[in-house]
C-alpha cells in the first residue's frame, strides 16, 4: 500500500501530467494551444488561457515555497496571483509553459523532501497542513484544466 505522501505525489502528477481516469489534466488541456487561442478572452475583464497558465505556475511556486520555508519574492515574474497576458509570440507562450512545468517540478521536489510525519503540520504557521496544501494544489490544477477546456470550446463556437 502506498504511503500518504506517495498518494499525494501521484495525485499531483495525475492532475498535472499523468494519465488519469478523470480525463484531461492541466498539461493535456494545453496541448497544441496557439498564442492566439491562449490569448482569447470570452469577454472583457475575464481571464484567458494564457493567464491561467501563469496563475497555475504561481500557485505551484507558492505551495512549494510554503512547504520548503523559502522566502517570498523568488517567483521569476513581478507580482502575484494573476499576470496579464494579452498575447505574444509562440516563444513567449512556450516560455510561460516552461515556467509552469518548472514550477511543477519544484513543487514535486518540495513535496518529496517532506518527512511523512510532517504532512499533518502547518508549514510556516499557515492555515493549512502540508497534506492539505498538496491536495489543494492538485485540485487547483484540475479546476483550471476544466476552465481551459471550456474556454477552448467557447472560442471555437464563435
Amino acid at each position: 500500500m502506498a504511503s500518504e505522501l506517495d498518494s499525494l505525489l501521484a495525485g499531483l502528477d495525475e492532475a498535472f501530467q499523468r494519465r488519469a481516469w478523470h480525463g484531461t489534466n492541466l498539461l493535456g488541456s494545453l496541448r497544441s494551444i496557439t498564442p492566439a487561442q491562449a490569448a482569447w478572452r470570452p469577454d472583457s475583464g475575464r481571464h484567458n488561457v494564457w493567464e491561467l497558465v501563469v496563475h497555475a505556475a504561481y500557485w505551484k511556486y507558492a505551495v512549494a515555497r510554503r512547504l520548503s520555508g523559502a522566502k517570498r519574492g523568488s517567483f521569476p515574474l513581478p507580482g502575484s496571483n494573476w499576470f496579464v497576458r494579452d498575447g505574444g509570440s509562440a516563444a513567449d507562450l512556450r516560455s510561460d509553459l516552461d515556467l509552469l512545468k518548472t514550477c511543477h517540478r519544484h513543487l514535486l521536489d518540495a513535496a518529496r523532501s517532506l518527512r511523512p510525519g510532517n504532512l499533518g503540520r502547518r508549514p510556516g504557521n499557515g492555515r493549512f497542513t502540508a497534506a492539505e496544501l498538496l491536495r489543494g494544489a492538485a485540485a487547483h490544477d484540475l479546476y483550471h484544466a476544466g476552465q481551459i477546456q471550456l474556454l477552448k470550446r467557447l472560442r471555437g463556437a464563435r
